[in-house]
Parts: C-alpha cells; structure tokens; sequence
C-alpha cells in the first residue's frame, strides 16, 4: 500500500518472529498486536523474521498467530512465499521498503513510518534490530539500543541494578569462556555458591526469555543436564538462588509527563509446575492476579521500585518490572522486560488494563510516542 491512498494514516510495520528461542512467543504477541492496531488510524505492514534470518512478507491474519491444538505458530507457516525477502533500507534519507523474489523486479511496498518490534529474545529485544532502526533513521516502539542490550543480559541488569541501589538477590554468573577452558572449575564455581546460599538453584540463560532453558536444580544429580540445557539457549549462563515469597509485577508505561507504573500483578504458585514455567506461561495459562493483593504501602514500594529500574536502565516506552516479595516483607527485583509480551494472556496489558489504558489504547499510545520520539542520540 503506498502513501498515496493513504495519505493521512502513519504506516506501521509490525516485525515478529525471529531467530530465538521465543519465535512462537512472538508470533503470538504479533497476532494479539495486530488485532488491537486501530485500522481507521493506521495502514499495517506485518514482517515476519523466520527462524533462519529472512525477513518475509506474511499473511494480516491474527487468527492463524494463535495456539492450536498446543502447536504454536511459525513465521514460515505464515509467509506468503518461501524465497522472497523484504529489505529495508539502511538510509535515513530513505523509508521505502522493498520486497524481492530470486527472478522477478523488487517490487516497492512503500515508507513505513514507525516499526512496531514484537520479537523476544536475542536478535531482535537486545538491541541489535533497534540498531539497524537507528541506522535506517525509523522510528520504533520501545528502548533503545543500550537498554535493550541491558534488559536482555541479565548478568549486566543486575551489575546496573546493583549500581543504582535496587535491591537484587544473590547471583553467579559462568561466562562462556570460563566453561570452555575448565569445564570442572566452572561447575566448582557453582557448587560454591550453592554451598553459600544453600539448595535449590535456578539454573537459566544470561540472555533468554519466556523461561526458555530454565532448570530447577535441587542437588548436585542435576546440575550437568541443567548447564546444558541453558547453554543450548545461550553459552553464558546465570545461576540464582531460590528466593522464597511471591512474584510479583508491575508495567511501566511512558507518559508526556515521564514514566508511570500500573497496578501490579501477582502469579501465584503453579501446582502442576515445579516454577513459572514455558508451559505455566503460554500452553497450560497460569491465571495472575490483577491487581494484586498488596497492602497499599506494598503496592506504592513495588511501584516506585518499578519506575526506578526503568530509568536506571535508560528505558524507554514500556517495561514489566518483575519482583519477589519476601517471606521478610522486602522487595527483590528479578529482572525486567524492555518487550514484553502482548499475548491475550499476557500480564502487562492486563496490568494496565486494570489501570485504565485499554488494550487498543495502550497500542495507540505506544504508536504515537515512538512516532514523536527521534532516533539518534536523545
């Protein structure tokens, strides 16, 4: 669709999919995205990024970005072709998108005016495509490219949290160099700080998410099949210890007037999974509770501690803020989340839901502070 039958709509290109672990999970939130753009409001381009790079031209079709069956969704069951490429231009002179196929005349879909990123995980929520933004000089919903990279490495989110004052748990990180030159120092390195702060450990990828390759480790048996799993996810790995209370969440939305936090969220136990989980989150969905039930100094606290990860990591539109309650009344920061998901699910839309922005709303308002937000530096 090129500007010229739609002269007053800004042209929104929503980019899915990806090549993390969190290629489903992104087609979800694209499928949830994309039933809540306001098409009297805006022309939609939806890009979906297959699990080996290719940028494809898919279908505007939410019904078919949904779970079925317990089978989740794919860019390529998507894609409208299974060779052509959509290309955007790295010129900031320059928002004309392309689509090509092997044998034919690339063919102009016209400017975009604004990026809509929906992926999870490496290659696409940790900065890289919002480099390729600045680079092209679009404008993007979400963090830049320093809180992004921060708000996907968990090691150096709490290295910056920690900088700031928040208050996080304990922590060891096994760095993939370390692991290749002496394996069984590495595995030393975690024995002690289960030998510290005591049985049982979290065992997760440094830069994942959705609770991709999360093991819970109870005692030593299980600690080689946990690194591997988390390596397969990522080679560098972060190990925690169980903090015991309630999770507890808590969306931040950027307002003319600077950032403001949601009521919080709580997801309560999940009986018929050893933690909050893949399949807790998005297959067997786990119910949380909205609002949660805090005392009304407990809320303001979660919410102050909230806004104040957002600024600490330079955010920017949107974060979940994810916390622990503790048995001993103090709040723990676990991490955050710079895109988190918009599946019909998904906690922060719900959050501010109850806040009173509506999901359509709250896409709106994303939209049209990206639209006023410049790249470059800010």
């Amino acid at each position: 669709m090129s500007s010229e039958t739609s002269p007053h709509k800004p042209r929104v290109a929503v980019v899915f999919g990806g090549r993390s672990s969190e290629h489903a999970i992104s087609v979800l939130t694209a499928g949830a995205v994309l039933r809540a753009i306001d098409r009297e409001k805006y022309d939609v381009l939806p890009i979906g990024i297959t699990t080996d790079g290719r940028w494809a031209l898919t279908a505007d079709d939410p019904e078919r970005m949904a779970i079925t069956d317990r089978q989740l969704p794919t860019v390529a069951a998507l894609a409208e072709s299974t060779e052509g490429g959509v290309v955007l231009p790295v010129d900031p002179t320059n928002r004309e998108v392309v689509y090509s196929e092997p044998g034919s005349v690339p063919k102009a879909l016209g400017e975009v005016d604004v990026v809509f990123p929906v992926l999870h995980g490496p290659y696409g929520e940790d900065g890289t495509l919002q480099g390729l933004l600045e680079l092209s000089g679009v404008p993007y919903v979400g963090s830049g490219v320093l809180a992004s990279a921060v708000g996907q490495d968990k090691d150096y989110m709490k290295r910056v949290f920690t900088s700031f004052g928040l208050p996080v748990g304990p922590y060891e990180v096994i760095r993939p160099r370390e692991w290749e030159k002496d394996p069984a120092a590495a595995r030393r390195k975690i024995v002690d700080f289960a030998g510290e702060h005591g049985w049982p450990l979290f065992v997760k990828p440094a830069r994942a998410g959705s609770s991709m390759g999360i093991t819970k480790v109870d005692d030593l048996g299980g600690l080689d099949e946990a690194i591997e799993e988390a390596r397969r996810h990522d080679p560098k790995i972060l190990v925690e210890s169980l903090l015991r209370g309630r999770e507890i969440e808590c969306g931040v939305l950027e307002f003319e007037d600077g950032p403001r936090a949601s009521v919080p969220a709580e997801i309560p136990p999940v009986t018929a999974h050893d933690f909050y989980d893949f399949e807790a989150k998005y297959i067997d969905s786990a119910d949380g509770i909205v609002p949660a039930p805090l005392t009304a100094e407990q809320t303001a606290k979660v919410q102050e501690l909230a806004v104040a990860a957002f600024e600490a990591a330079s955010c920017e539109g949107l974060v979940r803020a994810d916390f622990f309650l503790q048995d001993n009344g103090e709040f723990v920061i676990n991490e955050i989340n710079t895109l988190p998901g918009f599946t019909p699910i998904s906690m922060y839309p719900r959050m501010w839901q109850e806040s009173g922005v509506s999901y359509p709303e709250l896409i709106d308002r994303l939209l049209q502070a990206a639209l006023q937000r410049s790249t470059g530096l800010r």
